[in-house]
């Protein structure tokens, strides 16, 4: 089965910005099951200011410390 977008709804989000990357946790149920967390990060392309998706990896410590506040926002929408 391939993935449908219109099956996937975000229930929570929120994204905290960094200098060049920011991060968005976010609480998802596709097709009505169960509520899942993703954490995403985008990076800013300097070149034209571009926001593009990238593989989250490792995080550093203050994003970890910015991040985990919102994990626990979200886990209230799970």
């Amino acid at each position: 089965m391939a993935f449908d977008k219109n099956l996937d709804k975000e229930l929570f989000s929120e994204t905290k910005e960094f200098e060049t990357s920011r991060i968005k946790v976010g609480v998802y149920s596709y097709n009505d099951g169960e509520k899942k967390l993703q954490i995403s990060r985008e990076n800013l392309n300097q070149e034209n200011a571009e926001w593009k998706f990238s593989k989250l990896g490792r995080m550093f410590k203050d994003e970890v410390e910015a991040v985990i506040p919102i994990m626990q926002k979200a886990l209230e929408h799970m």
